[in-house]
């Protein structure tokens, strides 16, 4: 009897995307703990217990709000909270999901104008500066930054960017996407002056998707009363007021809640400055593994290099979609595809999450292996050379 099924491969299955990301066996297991009531005293203090975590996790001391939704949501959540419909907002390109929000904006009707790049380098912050300086009328009214873009492997300066307003004394709000940052790298919501950060569940969060946050200013609270684009289960005001006590004002994610509590403790439990160094650590690791290939990182600017993801640029002619089947159908290993106007052009490496240096080398290993047999150009010795860094580092 014959089976079309693909053959069985040993091991363990190595998610290298960017996202889902590993989920740790602590938080599966409080996953699958049985279903609280969630309008009883038990979820309740579970409840307080992580909204009270998320705001240390924001470096916030303002209100945090927890959506049943993907980070998509949080995007909408945060600009028809805010904005009215022909509002004119900012959205710096540097990559899909900076375009994305941008897309999604104006499918709400508001009035997006794009700073386009390259799709090789972060923000220009002195494009951004003498943009929002020529707008003298203030006709801004947001900007939308994607803080690390995992589409092309680029982080962006948010801080910068809040010296920026700052220095022009323009009074745009600052909306930033962490989705794929916020618990991997340094990032501070409220000493970096930004009145809405959007987060999702399912990168350095530990999580399945699921969840979504907006992590929410009093500049950004205060526009609820003039903003009229329409909303509804994406209002904040009914979550703000029921999570007082612990409640929500929809059905929540009551089991994501309890494996939030426990990734929350894990982060802590690790330190944040130790996870940040770590994730610095495994993208000059991956980086140097890439360079030793003689392959080319999307990312062009040493600056502005991810610590969290690592997209690698395909020799012409060859397509990365072909390479990383050959990856998964030889080692059981996922990377991330090429999107937007790199898709099949990069291949991404994620090291972000619950990921050590042995899980790192193993995932490095396995494109080496499939360079080779995938017949791409490249040289030998990108492992080695990631052993280096690692062992410099340590």
């Amino acid at each position: 009897m014959t089976s079309s099924a693909a053959p069985y491969l040993p091991g363990r299955h190595l998610l290298q995307v960017p996202g889902p990301t590993n989920v740790p066996q602590p938080v599966l297991e409080a996953i699958a703990r049985p279903t609280l009531d969630h309008r009883g005293p038990g979820f309740a203090a579970l409840a307080l217990s992580v909204i009270e975590g998320m705001k240390r996790v924001f470096r916030t001391t303002g209100p945090v709000v927890i959506f049943p939704g993907s980070g998509t949501g949080a995007w909408e959540a945060c600009l028809v909270n805010t904005l009215s419909p022909g509002d004119k907002v900012l959205n710096p390109e540097t990559g899909q999901f900076s375009v994305l929000w941008g897309q999604l904006a104006t499918q709400l009707g508001l009035e997006v104008e794009s700073l386009p790049s390259d799709w090789r380098h972060a923000i220009d912050i002195e494009a951004l500066r003498t943009r929002l300086g020529a707008d003298d009328k203030h006709e801004i009214q947001a900007l939308l930054i994607t803080h690390n873009e995992t589409s092309v492997g680029t982080l962006s300066d948010v801080a910068a960017i809040r010296g920026v307003l700052d220095d022009l004394g323009h009074p745009a709000l600052l909306f930033v996407d962490a989705v794929s940052s916020l618990g991997s790298i340094d990032y501070r919501h409220d000493e970096w002056g930004v009145d809405v950060t959007v987060a999702g569940s399912q990168k350095g969060l530990m999580l399945p998707p699921g969840m979504s946050f907006n992590a929410i200013s009093q500049k950004a609270l205060d526009r609820q009363s003039s903003a009229k684009l329409p909303r509804a289960y994406w209002e904040w005001k009914p979550y703000l007021e029921l999570n007082k006590n612990g409640f929500f004002p929809y059905t929540p994610s009551a089991n994501l809640m309890a494996g939030l509590e426990v990734a929350i403790g894990l982060l802590e439990a690790e330190g944040f400055e130790n996870i940040f160094a770590r994730h610095i650590r495994h993208g000059e690791a991956t980086r140097a593994a890439v360079h030793a290939w003689g392959l080319e990182t999307q990312c062009a600017d040493e600056a502005a290099y991810s610590p969290v993801v690592t997209a690698v640029r395909m020799p012409d002619g060859y397509a990365e979609a072909e390479f990383r089947k050959v990856v998964l159908d030889s080692y059981g290993m996922a990377l991330g595809s090429g999107l937007g106007q790199v898709a099949g052009k990069v291949f991404r490496i994620g090291h972000l999450g619950d990921f050590d240096d042995l899980t790192l080398v193993a995932a490095l290993a396995g494109v080496e292996l499939s360079l080779g047999r995938a017949d791409v150009p490249h040289k030998d010795g990108g492992v080695a050379a990631a052993l280096a860094v690692l062992a410099a580092a340590r």
